[in-house]
C-alpha cells in the first residue's frame, strides 16, 4: 500500500481512460485519491472493504463487500459448522482482516455466538501462540481472514499442533498455495469465494478451459500459477471486471474518462461470476450470494460445499 500512490500516478501520467484494480482493499484506498484528482474512474475486482467506495463517485467494484462476506461467514459457521465459540485473528493495521473480523463478530454475536478476538503484528511468522490460545478457549472454529503469506504459516503450524477445529477464512485464502498447504497439514479449511469452476454456466466452463490451456502452454506460466492449472476466483473476477468496463465504454461510445464514469452507473453485464450491476449510491456491486469451498485433503484442491446467502 506504500507503493500504491506512485503506481497510480504512473498510470495517470500514461493518460489512461480507466483503471482496473487494485488487488486488495488497502492498496485500492491508498491509490484512490490520485485517480479522483485526475478524474479517472476505477473498477475493483476484489477489493471488499466498504471504505473503498465510500464518500467518492469514481470508484466502483464488481465484488461483494465485507459487510456481506462477514455475515455470510458467520451464518456458515453457525449453520454448517455448528459453532458456538469462534476465535478470530486479524493483522494489526490491516483494514481487510480487521474489517472482515469486525463484520463477522457483529453477525456471529447477533446469532448468539461467543467471540475471542486477537491481533498480531505485521511480519509475524510464529502463529503457534494464537493457535494454542484458540484451543485453550475451546473454540469451535479458528477464523483468520488474513493474507496468503500468513495463511501458509498458520496452516503449517496448525497441522503441527493437530488443531482440532476447522479453519475459516475469506476470499484471500482462495489460492492453490493454501489448498496445497491444507493437504499437507490435513486440516479442514473453508473459505468464501466469488467463483467455483464446478458450478458454472457454459461461458464459465469455457473460461476455465481457456485459462487452463493458456497456463499449461508455457512452463513459466505454470510455475507462476503454483505448478498447476487451478483457477483462482481472483482471475475470474479480473476477467469479468475487464468485460464489464468494456461494456461501459461501449455504452459511453467514448474513451473519455468522464463519459465512462457516467456510463458505469447504468452498465450491467452477465459475467461468469454472476450478474453484474452497480447500486446507485456508492458504485458497489449488487451481489447477495457467496460460494463456500473447502480444501480436499486427498488432492490439495478446492471442493465446492454450498452457496451461502444472507437474509
Amino acid at each position: 500500500k506504500e507503493k500504491a500512490p506512485t503506481a497510480a500516478t504512473t498510470l495517470v501520467e500514461h493518460g489512461v481512460s480507466l483503471v482496473l484494480g487494485s488487488y486488495g482493499s488497502d492498496e485500492s484506498m491508498a491509490g484512490s485519491s490520485v485517480f479522483e484528482a485526475a478524474g479517472i474512474p476505477v473498477v475493483g475486482a476484489n477489493c471488499t472493504n466498504p471504505a473503498v467506495t465510500a464518500d467518492n463517485q469514481h470508484y466502483f467494484r464488481i465484488c461483494w463487500l465485507d459487510t456481506f462476506q462477514g455475515s455470510a461467514l458467520a451464518n456458515f459457521a453457525a449453520e454448517h459448522l455448528a459453532a458456538s465459540t469462534v476465535y478470530c485473528l486479524a493483522e494489526q493495521e490491516d483494514n481487510y482482516s480487521a474489517g472482515l473480523c469486525s463484520y463477522f463478530i457483529q453477525a456471529f454475536t447477533a446469532l448468539g455466538g461467543t467471540i475471542v478476538y486477537e491481533t498480531y503484528p505485521a511480519g509475524t511468522t510464529d502463529f503457534a501462540p494464537y493457535l494454542q490460545a484458540a484451543q485453550r478457549a475451546n473454540a469451535d472454529v479458528f477464523f483468520a481472514p488474513v493474507s496468503i503469506e500468513s495463511a501458509v504459516w498458520i496452516t503449517a503450524q496448525a497441522g503441527e499442533l493437530n488443531l482440532d477445529m476447522p479453519i475459516l477464512a475469506g476470499d484471500t485464502w482462495d489460492s492453490n498455495v493454501v489448498a496445497a498447504a491444507g493437504k499437507n497439514a490435513n486440516l479442514d479449511i473453508y473459505v468464501t469465494t466469488f467463483f467455483d469452476d464446478s458450478v458454472q454456466s457454459e461461458e464459465g466452463k469455457a473460461f476455465v478451459e481457456g485459462f487452463q490451456q493458456y497456463i499449461s502452454s508455457l512452463d513459466s506460466r505454470l510455475k507462476h500459477n503454483g505448478g498447476n492449472t487451478m483457477v483462482s476466483a481472483i482471475s475470474a473476477m479480473g476477467y469479468d471486471a475487464y468485460f464489464t468496463v468494456l461494456e461501459a465504454m461501449k455504452n459511453a461510445k467514448s474513451a473519455d474518462p468522464q463519459a465512462i464514469q457516467e456510463a458505469l452507473w447504468n452498465t450491467s453485464y452477465s459475467g461468469i461470476t454472476g450478474e453484474i450491476s452497480f447500486e446507485s449510491e456508492n458504485g458497489d456491486a449488487n451481489r447477495s450470494t457467496a460460494f463456500i469451498k473447502k480444501v480436499d485433503k486427498d488432492f490439495g484442491t478446492w471442493e465446492f460445499i454450498t452457496v451461502q446467502s444472507v437474509g
